[in-house]
């Protein structure tokens, strides 16, 4: 239990893990050749600890670092981070004066936007760069990259502002992550086609970026000038169709509780919301003050299962908000105060992120982010 936690449950973020992940990613991307590192961070991390993740990225000689929201990036400049920050999405002309003040560097795909930061830029005697948004096939973001005319033409306009300045071009993959690459090489192709009718055009693109976690695993026609890892940062990989064998990773966050209450009920005792269990013999029901509220997915409570003095235990009935219930009768001698392991390792059994993700059918990432949101953050090496 740790005091400065002020609950007893917490997520556990092992920063040696994550280092150790840092540096195999960078061995694996060739960022000792020049290749650019461009951390991501946004989601607070995937839920570990923006500010802290930023902080062992620095000292290990990352100097750009990406992020979803403008707060996101307020939250880095008033931490002290100097480093470039990269926003992924779209910035309305509103927020220009923010990009500006807080020197954020922007994603545009259309010269008006690229118009109103310039001026936002303008007004406060800065200069800012900025990357053009492609969209190969994600169609998510960006100028769709089969026409090129219009790209052209609308790209010129941005290449002629004064205080804005293209500092490159990126685009995203959208299965990358499957054993069947096709759809991403043909997003590599229309991705090469792009940046070459800007530049034939006489635009320059200083700067490409395509990699995502996946491309970096697999896929090394496309790690370009700089990479973008996410989730392998955090030691999960992008899914199950990736080769683990292609970059070694240890899991980062930990989830754990200590146990609260402990009751010893008679046979058809009913515990929970809605009655999913009733016991069938004589039973030792643990609590523990975590639930849903703290990212612990409900529809998991049928599968759900923690690990209590090194026995694999399930979780008796419906998780709720705040807290949920253990069926603990198979560990000896379990106390008040015990340690429940919800996500993570005793050194015998495991709890993953992916278990629950594939219980629950979503993906790791959400797992990490949900369980980063409410819980607070014990930092350990």
């Amino acid at each position: 239990m740790y005091k400065e936690a002020i609950r007893p449950a917490w997520a556990e973020i092992n920063l040696s893990n994550f280092e150790y992940n840092v540096q195999q990613i960078q061995a694996k991307m060739g960022a000792a050749e020049g290749r650019e590192f461009i951390g991501v961070i946004k989601a607070d991390a995937y839920g570990h600890g923006a500010i802290q993740c930023a902080q062992v990225l620095r000292d290990n000689g990352v100097k750009t670092f990406a992020i979803a929201t403008l707060h996101e990036a307020i939250a880095l400049r008033n931490a002290g981070a100097k480093e470039r920050i990269i926003i992924l999405g779209l910035t309305p002309d509103m927020y220009a004066d923010t990009l500006a003040k807080y020197d954020i560097t922007p994603v545009v795909d259309n010269a008006d936007n690229a118009k109103a930061i310039n001026d936002a830029a303008a007004s406060m005697n800065k200069t800012l760069d900025c990357l053009l948004a492609v969209d190969t096939g994600m169609g998510r973001i960006g100028y769709l990259a089969d026409d090129t005319d219009f790209a052209i033409s609308d790209v010129r306009r941005i290449a002629a502002l004064p205080n804005l300045k293209i500092f490159g071009m990126f685009s995203h993959m959208s299965t990358a992550d499957c054993v069947d690459k096709t759809y991403s090489h043909q997003q590599e192709a229309k991705f090469n086609n792009f940046y070459k009718a800007l530049t034939d055009a006489g635009i320059e693109i200083p700067f490409r970026t395509l990699a995502n976690s996946a491309s970096i695993m697999e896929i090394p026609s496309v790690l370009f000038d700089g990479c973008r890892p996410g989730i392998i940062l955090y030691g999960c990989y992008p899914s199950h169709e990736v080769d683990p064998a292609q970059l070694s990773l240890k899991p980062v966050m930990s989830v754990k509780a200590n146990i609260v209450h402990l009751k010893f009920v008679p046979s058809n005792f009913s515990v929970g919301y809605g009655r999913k269990y009733i016991s069938e013999k004589p039973a030792t029901i643990a609590t523990i003050g975590l639930g849903y509220a703290d990212g612990y997915p409900r529809p998991y409570s049928a599968n759900a299962k923690v690990i209590v003095n090194g026995v694999v235990c399930p979780i008796a009935g419906n998780i709720c908000m705040d807290q949920c219930m253990i069926d603990v009768s198979n560990v000896p001698n379990v106390n008040v105060g015990d340690e429940v392991i919800v996500m993570g390792s005793d050194g015998t059994n495991s709890i993953t992120a992916d278990d629950i993700a594939d219980a629950t059918g979503t993906i790791n990432y959400e797992i990490t982010c949900a369980f980063g949101q409410r819980l607070p953050k014990v930092y350990v090496k």
